[in-house]
């Protein structure tokens, strides 16, 4: 696991532009997948954004751990501001309950297993590749 940052008031800075960046593109996503077709009525922009940037994470992950130079400051804005701000647990927490709550269990399932699965799959490729 990556050194944990130090909470400092330029640290908090970082971390709050990056969220405010990330959270802009989720909802911006969000809004654009809003405007497609309904394919099988799963939240697709939440399972998107926590898949890609499930994928960017662990890509950033691999890079510090191959040693790449990335300074705390830049770990705080992308991975804990930017993504943090991006992906969304509490958002799919609340997208499950609704399909449950409108009667279709067998969605709900499929979207807890598609997201964690998804999103732990895309972080070790990006993780792996991101090494090789």
């Amino acid at each position: 696991m990556a050194n944990p940052l130090p909470f400092t008031t330029t640290t908090a800075l970082w971390v709050a532009l990056g969220g405010a960046l990330g959270s802009v593109l989720r909802f911006a996503v969000s809004a654009a997948v809003r405007g497609m077709p309904a394919l099988g009525g799963l939240p697709w922009a939440t399972l998107g954004v926590n898949v890609t940037g499930s994928l960017a994470i662990g890509a950033l992950a691999g890079l510090v751990a191959g040693g790449n130079d990335i300074t705390p400051s830049m770990r705080a804005f992308v991975m804990v501001g930017v993504l943090g701000g991006y992906t969304t647990f509490s958002t799919f927490a609340l997208e499950g309950v609704e399909l449950l709550q409108e009667g279709s269990a067998t969605k709900a399932m499929l979207y807890a297993v598609a997201s964690v699965v998804l999103s732990i799959g895309a972080a070790t490729l990006g993780f792996a590749v991101a090494r090789a």
